[in-house]
Formats: structure tokens, sequence, C-alpha cells
């Protein structure tokens, strides 16, 4: 299968489960339901989730066992975007091309719908009914989604990135939050899948160091998208980094275009293992470290 054809399956089967799992939500304000299935289901790659899924077929794991986990996964990346627009972080107007959660939903039911998304996806990820997996797999998994999504990962990547606005920065600085606001839970994300197809100690090492080169060759990525990128494929406000440590700040547009093909190259070389069964994931690879949006 090709990758756009991959992503696009993907997607369906993805929002389908999230709406399934939406579904059995127990009842509470409409309102904040609303808010946070208008931030779930938009446009969006679902990226993350495909990756768990591949790296799961890539060792070949059954995708009915990753599902629930790569669903739980787009839930708290969803969470960290409403979190990430919202006026006392970056003050995005736009994301994925229509209006953010704060401006339809107001500010409150906004962050309401973050934290809602956040505490829902543990615990889809905690539920046997959901995630079959044997115990010591979920318990695993939760263990390295949270790792990556806490205050040693995508949250302290984020307080960096806050509190190092509009100041000089080092390229230690940079990397301490690209590495962690991003590039972690898409680690969590390669492991998830592979830790459900069975993956072993040196084989989630490789895994590792996979999802660590395409998660910082990703927000280089966005770095060099908000510098030479179109507002329209993006699909969020563009040139608005100036003040943030970014890659291209630090490196310029040059060097941060060379970084990103050495670590699309280092992501592939970790897979030589699998053989034939790594072409969806050097596919996603090449696709992260090449996008327009």
């Amino acid at each position: 299968m090709d990758l756009e054809g991959f992503l696009a399956g993907n997607r369906v089967l993805v929002e389908s489960h999230l709406r399934t799992l939406f579904s059995t939500l127990p009842g509470f304000s409409q309102t904040l339901k609303d808010a946070m299935e208008y931030s779930v289901f938009s446009d969006g790659k679902r990226i993350r989730p495909s990756l768990a899924i591949a790296a799961c077929e890539a060792m070949e794991g059954r995708v009915d066992e990753v599902l629930s986990f790569a669903a739980a996964i787009e839930m708290i990346h969803t969470y960290s975007l409403i979190h990430d627009d919202l006026p006392c972080m970056d003050d995005d107007d736009l994301r994925r091309g229509r209006p953010t959660c704060h401006k339809v939903f107001g500010e409150a039911v906004a962050l309401l719908a973050g934290d809602a998304l956040l505490t829902e996806a543990f615990r889809v990820m905690a539920d046997p009914q959901l995630c079959r997996v044997p115990s010591s797999v979920a318990q695993r998994i939760v263990y390295e989604v949270a790792r990556a999504a806490g205050a040693a990962g995508m949250v302290a990547g984020q307080a960096m990135d806050v509190l190092s606005e509009g100041k000089t920065g080092t390229k230690r600085i940079v990397n301490f939050i690209h590495r962690n606001k991003t590039s972690a839970l898409i680690r969590a994300s390669i492991l998830a899948g592979a830790l459900v197809g069975g993956a072993g100690r040196r084989q989630l090492k490789a895994f590792t160091t996979f999802g660590e080169s395409i998660g910082l060759a990703f927000q280089i990525r966005d770095d060099l998208l908000d510098v030479e990128g179109s507002e329209a494929e993006v699909g969020k406000r563009l040139k608005k980094d100036a003040e943030k440590q970014t890659y291209v700040r630090h490196y310029g547009v040059a060097a941060s275009k060379a970084r990103i093909e050495s670590l699309v190259d280092k992501a592939t070389a970790s897979l030589a293992f699998l053989g034939k069964r790594a072409n969806m994931l050097i596919q996603i690879a090449n696709f992260i470290g090449h996008r327009s949006f």
C-alpha cells in the first residue's frame, strides 16, 4: 500500500474508533463534549496513531489490539493542541484551517476539554475491555505514554518553550524543547505499536531511536514551515515564532534542512533489522521530513 492510502485508511479507522469511544462516555455537559469532539474530529492526518499502527504491523501484530492505544494517543495530542492555542500560551486563532477551540467555546471550556481528553485517554488505555493485551504490555505502554506526555516530556518542553520566549536562548535549550515538546509523544506512539507487536528489548531500542529521530525532524520541519510555508496549506498562522527558540533561529534554514535529512537517514537505518517490513515506517519518516503542512 502507498503512504497516502495507508494514512487515509488509518484516519477512517481511528476516527471511527474515536467516535465509538466518545459514544460510550458517561453523561456530562454537552458543551464540554462538543468542544472535545470539535477538536478531535478536525482535519488532522492522524500521524501518531498511524505510527503506532505501522510499528505494530511491522512487528506482525494485530491492528485491533493497538487501535485503542492509538486513539488514546491522538486524544492526548489533541489536548496538547487545545492548550497550546490558548491565549496564555501561543494565542492562536486557527488550527487545521478553522477557529481554535477557545475561539468557538471560550477559554474555560477549551481548557476543560483539553483536561478531559488527557484524562479520558488514560482511562481508555487502562480499560482491559478496550485494550485487550496482556496487563504487563498495557502497563508498559501507559508508562511510556505518561513519561512522554508529562513533566519529564511534553509538558517539560512546553514549559521551557514558554519560559524562554523572547530570550536569547541557546542551541541546547532549543534541542531540549524539541525533544520533549514534540519528539517524546511520537516516540511513545512508535513504542506503543512495537510493544503490542511483541518487540523485545533490542527491538524497542531501535524503535526508540526511530521515534526520537523522526520526532525531532517533525518539529524542525514545523520551524521551517513557519518561515517558508503557506498558511493555506499549514492551516494556522505562520511567521509568529520570531521570539521563540526554534531550529531556524539558532541554526539557520540550510542547516535545519540538512539536520532533517540526517535524522531521517538515522531513523531509516535504525529499522534495518525489519527488512521490507519497515517500508511503511520509512515512508512516514520521509513524509514527516518533507511535508508542506
